[in-house]
């Protein structure tokens, strides 16, 4: 079940009239991938992770950008501590072996300023493969706590868990994982 790293996590963010090559970090504790399997169709299956960290580089004026997150495997947290367990095992994350999941892209697209996608190289269990995640609900501003500009999405996108050697469960554990990620940086 799961991997967002995205994935996840993170990924792009958009940014109203900044200048060119702005950089940002991403802020742990308002990143968090979040994952959905089906159970055999009877229900689905729901986590996510709680340590990631990487960097976005965001220049809207030439529609280009790049982001590196690295999701902890082993912050997986179901909210059942013998399933997150599982998880942690070789039949899935394998976590003792593989620490981390990646995401590095460099190929961002734009549309008004703003990133509504990104395609790149997501690494889990060893293997990587390619991956486009869309962005949504892209917001640059002033945050009222830090007082530094931070940029915020959701990003979805979906991974299939055998292209990566994940096996264990298929077909009743779904072999697609959705992806949502909630996504916060703030400028470097």
């Amino acid at each position: 079940m799961m991997h967002r790293p995205v994935f996840l996590a993170l990924l792009g963010l958009g940014v109203p009239a900044i200048a060119a090559d702005t950089r940002y970090t991403l802020d742990n504790s308002h990143t968090y991938p979040r994952w959905e399997a089906s159970h055999f169709g009877f229900s689905t299956h729901r986590g996510q992770f709680n340590k990631t960290s990487g960097r976005l580089v965001l220049d809207p004026d030439a529609g280009s950008g790049s982001i590196e997150v690295t999701v902890e495997t082993a912050s997986v947290s179901t909210g059942d501590a013998k399933f997150d367990a599982h998880l942690k095992s070789a039949d899935f994350f394998d976590t003792a072996n593989h620490p981390a999941m990646t995401f590095k892209s460099n190929m961002m697209k734009f549309e008004g300023g703003k990133p509504v996608s990104a395609t790149g190289d997501f690494t889990m269990l060893g293997v990587t493969r390619p991956v486009t995640l869309r962005i949504a609900q892209v917001k640059c501003a002033m945050h009222p706590i830090v007082k530094k500009e931070a940029c915020g999405a959701e990003v979805t996108g979906t991974v299939r868990r055998s292209a990566h050697g994940m096996k264990f469960g298929i077909p009743g554990l779904s072999d697609d994982i959705k992806l949502t990620i909630q996504v916060e940086a703030i400028k470097d």
